[in-house]
């Protein structure tokens, strides 16, 4: 018997033996996965993709550090500007990570009332263009259910909406930003995929076992692919069989491929999750000495914002651990893929910031924010850039600090890790999202920092806060781009996040009609007449 025969009848002996369970396997993954694809096509979407339009306009404006003093506020986690209502600007102060953040008004430095309740029904209705009233808000510090950790942002309001469809959104306030939407039906779909995709309903104790079962029903997946393709390559049919068998082996030869792809990165996806338990690496930055800061930015706002267009202000923690006043430039247009090393900062003629125009640099970067439905929903995860490049003053002289965002993003770096800048293998600044810094981190641009050992892992930090977003272990990286181009298929993304969407789940439902269904169906065929055969023999 030649080697090609042993082949076909191993691998057909295996492909009938795996064809139950593989078949309700196949079931199981393909429905729950094609929730999932429904929650992205047809969950709620936001009316605006860009933050509140804001003008910071401190000139003439009481000087935050004496507000901060006179409120006995010496030291706080975050302090910038934000949108307000009306197109101006409130300072916001996070005094602790998990609380909830402080309102001034830049003009007399009076606290608004309930300011981050305020603030983040603002963005909400900024975000979903309702105005139906609120009947419930509440400040949530916890992952849960409905707000699960791939969400990664913490604490935000969860603020729900009048009306039948449960329309309820989740705001990020020290972002600016919509962590999440819902409604009844994305809430629905979000359950069954959590139940049949990822089994969460298992006891944490015993997450153990839900791995190995799961790997073992995947595992039929894959196997089930691999012995459909060497029956494929070596039985040959000169004509299409009949019936259901026809379909399913015309079937196999387009879907043998996607099935082996999606199990077997699955697998990987399972077993990585296992070893490394993801959790938001999300943390705040060290309070900032903002006592020492006692020199006025609103005293020469018109030298600063000469020439111009300021898109925020912020008191951060300087490499010396000094407070710095950045002040965020607004950029032009929208950032694409590639990466811009802002050095040092010269000064101009009559504050010491002439020569090197970030804003201007910008310019090349001319586009249009995105406003329709489909716009918005592939900017939610390519990426545009809220704020452009920054300048730093030395809070306490006014005095332009040659450093820059590269400078203070290493130094951020320095202070989570506790590595020395020698360890530093690269520093890019990211603008888009991709496989290793995902959209639902929210912030953009933001500074990579790759390191090498002891560290061996990139760590994306926000200058803008002082904030280490994000941190990959280099152990991490191969899983997260088999899991995006594999598992996910974000090759297809020149055509664009919808139709890769709508390509997914063809090629989803086609495994579940053809491969899944027409399995379960000859395997049940199969099965009756084997037990009909064994009562004949019975009989005689």
């Amino acid at each position: 018997m030649s080697m090609k025969t042993k082949t076909a009848r191993w691998s057909y002996s295996k492909h009938q033996w795996l064809g139950l369970i593989g078949g309700v396997s196949l079931l199981v993954w393909g429905l729950s996965g094609l929730t999932h694809i429904a929650m992205v096509l047809f969950g709620p979407q936001q009316a605006a993709f860009m933050p509140p339009a804001a003008t910071v306009a401190l000139e003439g404006a009481r000087p935050i550090a004496q507000t901060l003093a006179e409120q006995g506020i010496a030291g706080a986690v975050a302090v910038k500007t934000v949108p307000a209502p009306g197109g101006g600007v409130l300072w916001q102060v996070t005094a602790a990570a998990d609380g909830a953040r402080r309102y001034f008004r830049p003009a007399d430095g009076s606290e608004v009332t309930g300011g981050d309740r305020a603030q983040a029904e603002f963005l909400a209705r900024h975000y979903l263009a309702t105005d139906r009233p609120i009947t419930a808000a509440r400040l949530q510090t916890k992952f849960d259910a409905d707000y699960p950790w791939v969400n990664r942002l913490l604490p935000v309001w969860k603020l729900e909406f009048a009306g039948d469809d449960g329309l309820t959104a989740y705001v990020h306030t020290e972002t600016s930003s919509l962590a999440a939407v819902n409604n009844t039906t994305k809430t629905r779909l979000q359950s069954v995929f959590r139940a049949l995709h990822t089994w969460e309903w298992v006891p944490p104790g015993m997450d153990w076992l839900r791995v190995i079962v799961i790997a073992l029903m995947v595992g039929s997946l894959l196997a089930l692919g691999l012995t459909g393709v060497a029956m494929l390559v070596t039985v040959r049919r000169r004509k299409r069989l009949p019936g259901a068998r026809g379909w399913h082996r015309i079937a196999g030869y387009v879907l043998a491929l996607p099935l082996i792809m999606f199990s077997a990165s699955g697998i990987y996806h399972l077993i990585q999750s296992a070893l490394v338990p993801p959790v938001s690496q999300l943390k705040m930055g060290r309070p900032v000495n903002v006592a020492s800061g006692k020199w006025p930015v609103e005293k020469d706002w018109a030298l600063i914002a000469k020439g111009r267009d300021i898109a925020s202000v912020a008191l951060v923690e300087g490499a010396g651990g000094q407070p710095l006043y950045r002040i965020g430039l607004a950029p032009k247009g929208q950032m694409g893929g590639g990466e811009h090393d802002h050095g040092p900062v010269k000064a101009a003629a009559d504050h010491g910031m002439t020569g090197h125009d970030h804003a201007a640099m910008m310019a090349a970067a001319q586009a249009k924010a995105p406003t329709t439905d489909a716009e918005i929903r592939e900017a939610r995860f390519a990426g545009i850039k809220p704020d452009g490049p920054a300048i730093y003053l030395d809070a306490a002289t006014g005095n332009v600090v040659s450093s820059g965002d590269k400078d203070l993003a290493r130094a951020t770096a320095r202070r989570f890790t506790g590595a020395p800048d020698s360890a530093v293998t690269g520093v890019e600044l990211v603008t888009r999202f991709s496989h290793e810094y995902d959209f639902r981190n929210k912030r953009l641009p933001v500074w990579r920092i790759d390191y090498g050992a002891p560290v061996n892992a990139s760590l994306f930090v926000d200058t803008g806060a002082g904030v280490l977003v994000d941190r990959v272990a280099d152990g991490e990286k191969p899983e997260r781009l088999v899991f995006s181009f594999i598992h996910k298929w974000n090759f297809l993304f020149p055509v664009g996040r919808l139709a890769q969407n709508v390509i997914v789940g063809v090629f989803a439902i086609a495994l579940i009609g053809l491969m899944a269904m027409l399995g379960l169906r000859m395997d049940l065929i199969r099965r009756l007449r084997a037990s009909r055969h064994g009562q004949r023999l019975e009989q005689k």
